[in-house]
């Protein structure tokens, strides 16, 4: 049987991210022929076996191709933007899309695990590896679960037959100016979807989970609710649901030395650091203490105080130097914006301001005795100092 994508060439600019890497994995099993460059080789592209890669410090695209961009490149290559070409998936196969503010990767991995687990061969993108599902992407003949994104509005070209938006924040300060212009987007984005699922309007789910926290009750809420539209039988989601264990930087625990865990989590806003802390809390039989990387200056900028107030519930904290991500420095903000909010909220709290993230690593294992728990948090590369922290705690 052809493929949807039978006789096409794609060329993926920026292959090696968790979302284009997954829609060249894609658009290979519906029969394109697909290949990419990326400016390092990345975990994600080791599930691209027997695709043509190119590696450099320049992108570049192949003459005879259709090319898709991610928008990290998007002024230096023309093509088809991610957010299009991620439209065209959703059409072609029955899809349910997953946005909102928080939760959005769980969540979509929850459902996708489910309906793996009940053997109705889901396919998936999601924007971190799933280790139980073996990956961040699968083609399947089933319903496509797809991870949407509401940061640059493309959240409004997709056209799934099932809609979940987990929560509404404003979190995309360089965005919208308010959080009354994120719920307009999504509530136009949910009035074109046929069937739509709204998770603040549910209750955390009453069940006993693989997964910490109160925030990921609301996130199986959602992920039920949403099989439920499916087609999956409620009683049949609940048998499975429990034996998942989770994403990849979601609540991670990524190792233990000295009688001190080290859990890894990709929380950036202060909602999450506030729900990332309180699931450390009741898995420490010590203290939490955090390393908490930020990311993007305009949120640094404009959340330091609700940083400050979330942080300030842990035991110890270090604060690494902002990840940049797509946006260029702003004057004056730095992590030290968040080191001077946390003792403002409470004074006297041990608190380090420590620009690279290995500093704060050293930091907090100092600190550290038995029975802590030591989280690394945030959306950029501040795992990077795990295996020295290990190190520095056996």
């Amino acid at each position: 049987m052809r493929g949807p994508l039978e006789g096409r060439r794609i060329w993926f600019v920026g292959i090696g991210g968790a979302g284009l890497s997954g829609y060249a994995l894609l658009a290979r099993a519906w029969g394109a022929e697909v290949g990419g460059w990326d400016r390092t080789q990345t975990p994600y592209m080791e599930h691209l076996d027997g695709v043509e890669t190119a590696v450099g410090d320049e992108p570049v695209a192949l003459d005879g191709w259709e090319v898709v961009v991610s928008t990290a490149y998007a002024r230096q290559i023309a093509g088809k933007s991610r957010a299009e070409f991620l439209a065209e998936l959703v059409r072609l196969q029955d899809a349910i899309v997953v946005a909102g503010a928080h939760g959005k990767t769980t969540t979509a991995a929850m459902i996708a695990f489910c309906l793996d687990r009940l053997g109705l061969d889901p396919g998936f993108l999601i924007g971190g590896e799933v280790p139980q599902l073996g990956g961040n992407a699968r083609a399947g003949r089933g319903w496509l679960v797809v991870e949407g994104d509401e940061s640059d509005r493309t959240i409004a070209a997709l056209r799934p037959r099932i809609a979940v938006v987990t929560n509404v924040d404003l979190d995309h300060h360089a965005e919208f100016g308010s959080r009354a212009e994120v719920e307009r987007l999504f509530e136009e984005w949910l009035a074109e979807v046929p069937q739509a699922v709204r998770g603040e309007e549910l209750e955390p789910l009453d069940v006993e989970l693989g997964v910490p926290g109160e925030h990921n009750r609301l996130n199986a809420a959602c992920a039920v609710a949403a099989l439920e539209l499916a087609g999956v039988a409620r009683a049949d989601a609940l048998r499975v649901l429990p034996d998942f264990r989770g994403a990849g930087r979601r609540f991670e625990l990524r190792g233990e030395a000295g009688g001190v865990a080290v859990v890894d989590d990709y929380a950036h806003h202060p909602a999450e650091l506030s729900a990332t802390i309180a699931a450390a809390r009741a898995k420490a039989d010590g203290r939490v203490l955090v390393l908490f990387q930020p990311h993007l200056y305009s949120r640094t900028l404009h959340l330091a105080r609700e940083f400050g107030a979330a942080l300030a519930t842990a035991d110890v904290v270090a604060i690494a130097d902002v990840y940049p991500a797509r946006e260029e420095p702003l004057a004056g903000v730095t992590g030290k914006l968040l080191v001077d909010a946390v003792a403002d909220e409470r004074p006297g709290m041990p608190v380090a301001w420590t620009p690279a993230v290995e500093d704060g690593a050293a930091f907090v294992a100092r600190a550290a005795r038995h029975g802590d728990v030591v989280v690394t948090a945030g959306a950029g590369d501040v795992d990077r100092a795990i295996p020295a922290l290990l190190e520095a705690l056996g």
